[in-house]
């Protein structure tokens, strides 16, 4: 590809708040074939709109369900991504040079925002859209501490309370990813807590549980459940989360028109999908349609690979089967990962719409193992200067291994990563690397398959 004058010495590459996208991109007006049924945990029937209500506003389950291309974004969510948006797209000279490869490298950098990462997108737009109907409190879960931080905030910004069940293994890894949950107003409790009957389950069978994030979700949508003044409120994994971030994606698509580039290979970390998804999904859209051809690669780590390893099947979204049952790349509903430091990815499926892209060869999956991704993650900071958080060093390591390989080819190729987030309330995970204490793990497939067993029966 012809790199044009634009491009020769820049290594930042911004737009104007008035080229904040004014619309979300569905992909689903542009699937093949439409995404499997949502089927209702008891009777196993397709659900309806009123399934969902005591969980979500309406507005976002037309969102849910819509086969509209683009979706129009209120002014008012607009004025909020105006803190942050659009964000920065960078070429990543220095690592290029360290390296020594001909590929070029790009990352769109989410961690500008007030929380740190992505996460803020579909907050912004969940906390309005509740807002508006009328909602005063909000729950969630949190892995990392990402998505708790910026529901947090997004409450804080639309006067919602917010109730945030954490993981407890990164309840304790990360101290202060809870106070600035509990700066912007939110209480947070570390999951499985006593203050759900779901919570209480587990600690019975298991009082020393690190928890997990189907568990921390099986306890906030029952307290959404079980009060009239609160909705649930989910950072990944639904089709309206996936389609919020896509601002990600288009911001990116018209920055690389101006560094007169265009991709080849775009890479993200895929926990619950909504990182993945928001940079891949308008590239993925080129795709289907036969406009492009470029590679679309989601990493997610050996210890939890749901994707590389999973069973494409029915499964529920939460531990104890609270849920509606979606069809998914999963390892099971009863499974519960090792504690690794990439907290946002320890998740047991992954989003409908990313599975069904990579059932049908339009999106590549890759797993990687834990310290190849701290130090590509030291790589970066060494290089680049900003200290990558653990999930977004996925997309890092397997960046660096594309570039090398292209370089190996004698290609000059142009790879485009998320880095979805800053490291800064990461620096345990960095320490313990720099000590060398931290471990790989590759799950067992004896222990998937334990997990696989509990998988619910679907008719058809």
């Amino acid at each position: 590809m012809a790199q044009g004058t634009l491009d020769r010495h820049r290594t930042k590459f911004l737009l104007d708040e008035r080229d904040i996208p004014t619309k979300w991109y569905n992909i689903q007006a542009d699937l093949k074939t439409p995404l499997a049924p949502v089927l209702h945990p008891g009777t196993g029937q397709p659900i309806g709109p009123q399934d969902l209500a005591p969980l979500f506003p309406m507005e976002l389950i037309k969102q849910e369900v819509t086969q509209e291309r683009w979706i129009e974004i209120p002014d008012e969510i607009r004025d909020v991504y105006r803190l942050w948006r659009p964000s920065p797209l960078h070429r990543a000279r220095r690592l290029e040079k360290a390296l020594g490869t001909s590929a070029h490298i790009y990352y769109k950098y989410e961690g500008v925002s007030p929380a740190g990462s992505h996460k803020p997108n579909t907050a912004v737009a969940q906390a309005y859209y509740n807002k508006k109907e009328g909602v005063t409190r909000l729950t969630t879960e949190t892995g990392a501490g990402q998505w708790g931080s910026a529901l947090a905030m997004a409450c804080s910004f639309f006067e919602l309370q917010c109730k945030v069940y954490m993981v407890k293994v990164s309840y304790q890894q990360k101290p202060y990813r809870r106070v600035m949950m509990e700066t912007w107003g939110a209480q947070v409790v570390p999951s499985p807590s006593p203050d759900t009957e779901a919570g209480k389950k587990v600690l019975q069978g298991d009082p020393d549980s690190p928890g997990s994030l189907g568990i921390a979700i099986s306890e906030a949508v029952e307290d959404a459940a079980t009060r009239e003044d609160t909705k649930y409120s989910l950072g990944s994994v639904l089709n309206h989360v996936l389609m919020h971030q896509t601002v990600i994606g288009l911001e990116t698509k018209r920055q690389l028109e101006k560094a007169d580039d265009e991709a080849d290979i775009v890479i993200a970390s895929a926990g619950g999908g909504s990182n993945f998804a928001g940079l891949a999904l308008p590239f993925a859209g080129d795709k289907i349609t036969g406009k492009k051809k470029t590679r679309l690669i989601a990493v997610e780590p050996t210890a939890c690979p749901s994707l590389t390893k999973g069973t494409y099947a029915y499964d529920f979204g939460d531990t104890v089967g609270m849920t509606p049952l979606v069809k998914m790349h999963t390892l099971g509903h009863d499974f519960v990962p090792p504690p690794v430091h990439a907290g946002g990815l320890r998740y047991h499926g992954m989003a409908p719409i990313v599975c069904k892209l990579y059932d049908e060869g339009i999106i590549e999956a890759v797993a990687v193992p834990q310290t190849a991704t701290f130090q590509a993650a030291l790589l970066f900071a060494r290089s680049e200067g900003i200290i990558p958080a653990p999930e977004s060093a996925h997309a890092v390591r397997v960046a660096i291994d594309e570039a090398m390989r292209a370089t190996e080819e004698g290609k000059r190729r142009t790879i485009v990563l998320n880095l979805s987030g800053h490291g800064h309330f990461d620096l345990a995970a960095f320490e313990a690397f720099l000590a060398d204490r931290l471990e790989d793990f590759e799950y067992p497939a004896e222990k998937i398959a334990e997990a696989l067993k509990g998988l619910p029966r679907v008719n058809g």
